[in-house]
This record gives structure tokens, C-alpha cells and sequence, in this order.
């Protein structure tokens, strides 16, 4: 069995990272063919536009950034200071759904609360206020990206406070610190450590954005170089100006992520719940209603949105959605492409975290060879070529032999693949490289190889955390909408795709309707991968017990 037998464990490294390779190569040769090819007039593309464009850019993806960060430490120091805080498990919770919804369906909740017909415009009409808010443009995409960024900002900067040792707290009460002091010398320090790099990737989520630029957007002016590739692509068809673009979008990533591998990484504790740290110290009365307050604010900022992406669904036709073959359609092109990339990305996910495993093992020298450096960087090789460039490089290519639009399946899949692997990577590497520590020299010592093996001890150990990565893989997959944004047509849609459309249309009830199917599919899948987490984390610690 290829799985199970150890010489084979390279070979499937090394065929996991000629397709990642060929995947994003593939595009990134097309562009540069094209390029080439065009001669002067792809180098003409480089014009105003093009810079205005990579300018806004950097604008909203800065500005989201610090906005981010800014309203999270408090936030986030208010979570911490009240651990007793009615609600806190829960609001905790809460904080980690904007992960797992899809863009389209949060933009269709933010436009509930603060769009022309939404909640605040029927507050500021009940006020006598004539001007409803607009929140297209550049107001709409900053507040559509703090509305995800800001519960991710809470937990990193919670974890961060979680890190201090108790001691500090018992030592800061038995001082008498005020709350400016205790901040500055004990809260800040950690803080710090951490934040260039929460802030990093932070700025890279929002220099990739695409959903929410193309929902939310004002035109030329509040466009980001991403979808500026799909509007040159599907609406222009101006292969020079979508190879200017592609190129600049992946300078600016590569830029990016070197900026982000200076800065260090944030604390990967933040993506789990852990048990309150004990402060000694009593707020004052004024500090807990200052706290009471910044939760309460945080809480109505991540929760209105999703209440009104339920009440605005439960407001459609939902039965005459459900009626509809083409809605019907869409939820099955959306699960079997959703399923297919996920068993994709488990596929390559599982081959890369063996082969590693393997090299690792028989490794003669202390620094890694660069086969196993490379299975590492693989499994991050579509953060560096972006999704819409992969997409992009592939419809330009596809274009000289086939029509672009028949390989929608097989792009979808591939693509979605390729960006759920450094999830499901991150997922299988801890729970593989523990299976083999314990069981590899035993197993080699009772000559149990192959499909015994793999069906009596690599399963067992793997079965949980293979379920969990496939559930995360499978709702990003379904929540996706760059890749079928540019190869998509009426005879393959998928839920995101078909949503679209409907919004596109002005349907917003269709559309709402919509949105709640694909947020429950989501949320199911993400509810499972949550559970299996959290049953994978009590297996751990009754091991280590």
C-alpha cells in the first residue's frame, strides 16, 4: 500500500509537489509566455490605472489592518481582565464563525445592518435623518474586512495575554499597579511580541481579498488589483492588462510574505478556547463598565451581521428556492467539487506530511536537506501565488487550445485544493509525526508493513484528524468564489457562483435565501471540524495524563 509502505513515502511527496508546482507553474509560465509575447503593448499596460489600482490596494488593505488591530487590543484586554465575564465561552465562540462563513454570505449580512434598507438606515430614519449610510466603496470593504479581522485580531491578542505567567498578576495586586501601569509594563511587552506579526497576516488576508472588494466595491476607484484581473478577464477580456495586474498582484504577495517571515508569527493559541488566566487585581467600578461596555460593542459589531443574515433568509421564499432545479444544482455541483477538493487536498496534505516524516527520520545531518525543506514550502505554495493568479495564469493559457469555461470542474477542484492544504497540512503533521515517533520501531520490529499497517495502526491515530481536515477543506472550498467567478457559465455553477448572480440581478430576497443555505452547509462543516478538534485535544491530553 503506497500509504502505508515507507519507500514509497517520497515518491508521494515528490508527486504532491510536481502538481502543487505544475498548478501554480503552470500559470505563472502562461503569464510570462504572454507577456513576452505582447511585446511593447503588455509592457503599455503597466499605465495610471494599473498603479491607481495597486495603490488602493495597499490603502485598504493598511487601513483594515490598523483598524483591525486597534479595536482588538481593547477588546481583547477586556476579555482578559473579566474572565468571569457572563457569556465569555460563548462570545469566544462567536468570534471564531466570521472563519468560517463565506464572504458573499457575510456581505450579504453586513448590508442588513448598515446597507440603504438595513437596520441603521430604519434607525437614522426614525431619527429624521434622510441620508442612509453608504456603505459601498471603501467604507463598505473597510468595514466588511474588520467585521472578519477583528475577531481573529481578539483571540491572537487573548492568547498573547493568556501567555503571561500568573505570577505577574499576584505580584502586580500586591504592588498596588493602576490599570495605565499594569498595561505598560506587564500587557504591552507581550503584546508587542506578537503584534507586527498578527498585523502581517492580518494585511496579507486583506491584500488578497476579492469577494468582499467585488461585492462591496465603488467602481474603478475602490477596486483591488484581484478583482481588477477578473474585470479584465471577464468583462474586457484584455489578456495584456489581466497579465500586468497578475504580475504586480504577485509581486506585491510575494513582497508581503517576506515582510511577514521578518516579523514572526502570531500565537497559534488564538485558534483555541483556553481556560481563563486568574487576575488577583479588583477593577474599579468605572473599568468594569468601561470593559462591560467594549464587549458588549465587540459582541453587537461580529454578532448583528450574522442575526441578519438568518432573519434576512428566513425572510426569502425559501420554498420556492428550494422548488427551483437550478438552485438544486448549484448545492450539488457545490458538494461534489467541494467533496472532490477536499479528498484532493488530504491527497497531497497526507503525502507531503509523510514524506517529511520520512526524510526527517533518516536524516544523517542536523540542517534539513532540500527535498524536505521543499515539502514544507510546499504546503504554503499557494500563499505565495494566490488563487486568482493560479486562475488567471490558467484561463490565458487554456485559451489558445479549448474553450477557458469547460475546465471549470477541473479548476475548481484543483485550485480549492491546492488552498485548503496549508490548513489540512497543519492538521495531519502533528498527528502523523506522533503515530510514527511511537509506533514506527515497533512496527519495524514485528514486520508490520502496507495495508496491515495502514488498516491496524496508522488509521486508528489518523482517522480523527483526517476528518477534521476534510470538513475544514470541504467549506472553504464550498464558501469559494474566485476560481468559479472566472471560470463559471450557466451550465456550471456553484452556490457562491449562482448567489452572484442573484445579487447581480438585484434578487437580494433570492439572495438572502441563498446566502443562508450556503452559511448552514458551512457552518455545519465547520461545527464538525470544531468538535473533532476539541475531541482530538482531550485524546492528546489523556495521553500526555
Amino acid at each position: 500500500m503506497v500509504i502505508a509502505t515507507g519507500s514509497f513515502r517520497p515518491w508521494a511527496g515528490a508527486l504532491a509537489l510536481a502538481f502543487l508546482a505544475a498548478l501554480a507553474g503552470g500559470a505563472l509560465l502562461s503569464l510570462a509566455s504572454e507577456a513576452l509575447r505582447g511585446g511593447v503593448d503588455g509592457f503599455a499596460a503597466f499605465d495610471s490605472y494599473l498603479w491607481r489600482v495597486a495603490r488602493f490596494t495597499l490603502l485598504q488593505a493598511l487601513l483594515s489592518m490598523l483598524l483591525a488591530v486597534a479595536f482588538a487590543i481593547p477588546l481583547a484586554r477586556a476579555l482578559h481582565e473579566h474572565p468571569a465575564f457572563p457569556g465569555r465561552a460563548l462570545i469566544l465562540r462567536l468570534f471564531a464563525l466570521p472563519l468560517a462563513l463565506p464572504a458573499l454570505v457575510a456581505v450579504l449580512g453586513i448590508t442588513s445592518i448598515y446597507g440603504r434598507n438595513g437596520l441603521l438606515a430604519f434607525a437614522f430614519s426614525s431619527l429624521g435623518l434622510d441620508t442612509p449610510p453608504n456603505i459601498y466603496g471603501l467604507p463598505g470593504i473597510l468595514l466588511a474586512h474588520v467585521f472578519f479581522n477583528l475577531p481573529l485580531a481578539t483571540r491572537l491578542v487573548l492568547a498573547s495575554l493568556d501567555s503571561i505567567p500568573p505570577d505577574y498578576w499576584k505580584l502586580s495586586a500586591q504592588l498596588g499597579m493602576g490599570g495605565w501601569a499594569r498595561f505598560r509594563l506587564i500587557e504591552w511587552p507581550v503584546i508587542r511580541r506578537n503584534l507586527s506579526g498578527i498585523a502581517g497576516l492580518i494585511f496579507m488576508l486583506c491584500i488578497t481579498s476579492f469577494t468582499i472588494v467585488l461585492t462591496l466595491g465603488g467602481g474603478p476607484r475602490a477596486t483591488t488589483l484581484e478583482v481588477a484581473i477578473y474585470q479584465s478577464l471577464h468583462f474586457d477580456f484584455d489578456i495584456a492588462r489581466a497579465v500586468s495586474l497578475t504580475l504586480l498582484q504577485l509581486g506585491l504577495t510575494i513582497a508581503v510574505l517576506l515582510l511577514l517571515g521578518l516579523t514572526g508569527k502570531p500565537a497559534e493559541e488564538g485558534f483555541s478556547l483556553q481556560t481563563a488566566t486568574r487576575r488577583f487585581e479588583q477593577p474599579s467600578r468605572a473599568a468594569q463598565c468601561a470593559n462591560t461596555a467594549i464587549i458588549l460593542l465587540g459582541l453587537l459589531f461580529v454578532g448583528l451581521p450574522m442575526g441578519g443574515t438568518v432573519v434576512a433568509g428566513l425572510g426569502a421564499d425559501l420554498a420556492r428556492l428550494l422548488s427551483e432545479a437550478t438552485v438544486w444544482r448549484a448545492i450539488a455541483t457545490s458538494i461534489v467539487l467541494g467533496a472532490a477538493a477536499a479528498l484532493l487536498s488530504l491527497a497531497i496534505s497526507l503525502s507531503l506530511v509523510m514524506a517529511r516524516e520520512y526524510q526527517q527520520s533518516r536524516r544523517r545531518t542536523v540542517a534539513p536537506r532540500l527535498f524536505e525543506r521543499s515539502l514544507d514550502l510546499g504546503a504554503s505554495l499557494i500563499m505565495v501565488v494566490p488563487p486568482i493568479v493560479i486562475g488567471a495564469g490558467w484561463f490565458i493559457l487554456s485559451r489558445h487550445a479549448l474553450d477557458p469555461f469547460s475546465l471549470a470542474p477541473v479548476m475548481v477542484i484543483g485550485v480549492n485544493a491546492a488552498m485548503a492544504v496549508p490548513f489540512a497540512f497543519r492538521i495531519l503533521r502533528p498527528a502523523w509525526d506522533t503515530a510514527a515517533s511511537r509506533h514506527n520501531r515497533l512496527c519495524l520490529q514485528l514486520g508490520i508493513t502496507g495495508w496491515d499497517r495502514l488498516r491496524l495502526i496508522d488509521w486508528p491515530a489518523l482517522r480523527l484528524p483526517i476528518g477534521v481536515a476534510f470538513a475544514f477543506a470541504m467549506a472553504l472550498s464550498l464558501g469559494d468564489l474566485g476560481t468559479i467567478a472566472l471560470f463559471g457559465s450557466d451550465s456550471i455553477q456553484t452556490l457562491p457562483f449562482l448567489l452572484l448572480q442573484r445579487m447581480g440581478s438585484y434578487r437580494t430576497q433570492d439572495a438572502a435565501g441563498l446566502a443562508l443555505i450556503l452559511g448552514a452547509l458551512c457552518l455545519l462543516l465547520m461545527v464538525a471540524a470544531d468538535r473533532g478538534a476539541a475531541s482530538l485535544a482531550r485524546q492528546d491530553n489523556a495521553r500526555d495524563g
